[in-house]
């Protein structure tokens, strides 16, 4: 699961993930997760909205996020 941009499209996010990390991208899912509201103080705030996209490789794949970029 990645944090992407809010305009970020499927294909843009299957592109940037092939070439980033060199793997198969099977299919991308996205969903945007909305800010909750909060209370400090007696004002009130709230989180902004995050949009987030789960990647499915394709079989043999993975993503070795112990290395860096």
């Amino acid at each position: 699961m990645f944090k992407v941009s809010s305009r970020a499209t499927k294909p843009q996010i299957q592109r940037g993930d092939r070439k980033l990390f060199d793997v198969k991208v099977k299919r991308v899912n996205t969903l945007v997760r909305k800010g909750k509201t909060k209370v400090f103080r007696g004002n009130f705030g709230s989180q902004s909205d995050v949009k987030r996209a789960i990647v499915t490789l394709e079989e043999g794949h993975r993503i070795d996020v112990t290395t860096g970029l």
